[in-house]
C-alpha cells in the first residue's frame, strides 16, 4: 500500500469510529478518535483493556492539545510547554473533566501526550484532532518495536496499520504532576530526572 493510501485508510478509519495502529516516537500505538465514548469503548474492548485503567489523549501539536483542555493554564500550561513535544506522558488535573470515558477511575486527572511524530502519523492524527492512545499490545504484554511485533489478531481486528519501520521500543515516561510533589510514574524513553529539572525551571 502506498503512503498516501495508507494516510487515507488511517484517517477513513478513525472517521468511521474505528480503532488504528499507529506509530509514535517510542512504540507503536493503538489509537481511536478521541471525541465521543464509542470510539474509546471499541478501542478498550478490541484491546481487552479493563475500563478502569487510563489511556492517554494525545494530539499533534502542544495547541491543538491546549484547545481540548482550555483549562490547562497557569501551572499546568507551563509544564506542558516545557516538556511537550517529547517522549513523555503527563498526568495533569482535569478540572473540566473532560474526556471522561479515557481517564479511568480518576476523571479528576488526564494523561496527555503530544509526541514527536512522522509527518504521516501527525497528519492522521489531525485528521480527528485528538485520539485516545494506549500500547498496540496485549494486556501485560512487550510493547511492539515494529508492526511484527504487534499481536496478530489486534493487527486484524483495526480499520487500519500504518507502518513506521522500526520504532525505539521504550514507552513513553509517565508523570503525574496532580499534587504539589510531581510523581514519576513510569521510567521510560526519556530521563524524568532532566523532566523534573526542566518543569521546575518553567514554574520558577
Amino acid at each position: 500500500m502506498t503512503e498516501d493510501a495508507q494516510l487515507r485508510h488511517a484517517i477513513d478509519s478513525l472517521r468511521a469510529g474505528d480503532s488504528v495502529i499507529l506509530p509514535t516516537d517510542t512504540v507503536y500505538g493503538l489509537v481511536a478518535a478521541a471525541e465521543g465514548a464509542a470510539p474509546t469503548e471499541k478501542l478498550y474492548e478490541l484491546k481487552g483493556r479493563d475500563r478502569s485503567q487510563p489511556s492517554a489523549l494525545l494530539t499533534a501539536d502542544l495547541e491543538t492539545l491546549l484547545t481540548c483542555l482550555p483549562e490547562l493554564d497557569g501551572r499546568s500550561e507551563a509544564i506542558v510547554r516545557a516538556l511537550l513535544p517529547g517522549p513523555y506522558t503527563l498526568i495533569l488535573s482535569n478540572p473540566g473533566r473532560r474526556y471522561g470515558w479515557l481517564t479511568g477511575t480518576r476523571p479528576e486527572a488526564i494523561g496527555v501526550r503530544v509526541p514527536a511524530l512522522s509527518a504521516l502519523a501527525a497528519q492522521v492524527v489531525r485528521s480527528v484532532g485528538a485520539v485516545v492512545s494506549t500500547s498496540a499490545n496485549a494486556p501485560g504484554g512487550p510493547d511492539p518495536r515494529s508492526v511484527r511485533e504487534i499481536p496478530a489478531d489486534l493487527r486484524e481486528r483495526v480499520g487500519a496499520v500504518v507502518d513506521g519501520g522500526m520504532l525505539p521500543g521504550t514507552p513513553s515516561s509517565v508523570i503525574d504532576f496532580t499534587a504539589a510533589e510531581p510523581r514519576v510514574l513510569r521510567e521510560g524513553a526519556a530521563s524524568s530526572v532532566a523532566a523534573l529539572a526542566l518543569a521546575a525551571d518553567a514554574l520558577r
